[in-house]
């Protein structure tokens, strides 16, 4: 007679899990993210490329600094921010491409997150 294995949840892990695809799961932050991608921007950029007010370009990049996705780098009186892992980014990204093609829904963010060639034949 086969036993009912207790699944064991690692509720610190579960959190972290969630809190990093939250940050995934916002249009506009998925937008600075693809903006960062091209290379580092001032907030002021930012609130001139997307076309939004300072506080939420500010609110948004707080957020995934606060997830581990973006870096600062003060330079005076203006901070820079850029992508803190890209090629793992490009990773997960192609990873989402693939789930999103399985289930019949494909989509591609910008180029600059895209694996090459080369890279998805290693993966």
């Amino acid at each position: 007679m086969a036993m009912k294995q207790e699944l064991a949840v690692d509720d610190h892990a579960t959190q972290a899990y969630a809190h990093l695809f939250q940050a995934f799961a916002d249009p506009t932050r998925l937008a600075l993210l693809q903006h960062l991608s091209t290379g580092e921007h001032r907030v002021r950029d930012l609130v001139e490329h997307m076309n939004l007010a300072q506080s939420t370009v500010s609110k948004h990049l707080s957020f995934l600094l606060e997830c581990g996705l973006i870096t600062p780098r003060p330079q005076g009186r203006a901070t820079w921010y850029a992508l803190a892992e890209p090629a793992l980014l490009k990773i997960l990204v192609a990873a989402a491409e693939k789930m999103l093609d399985a289930t019949g829904k494909s989509a591609q963010l910008c180029v600059h997150l895209r694996l090459d060639e080369a890279q998805l034949e290693e993966k």
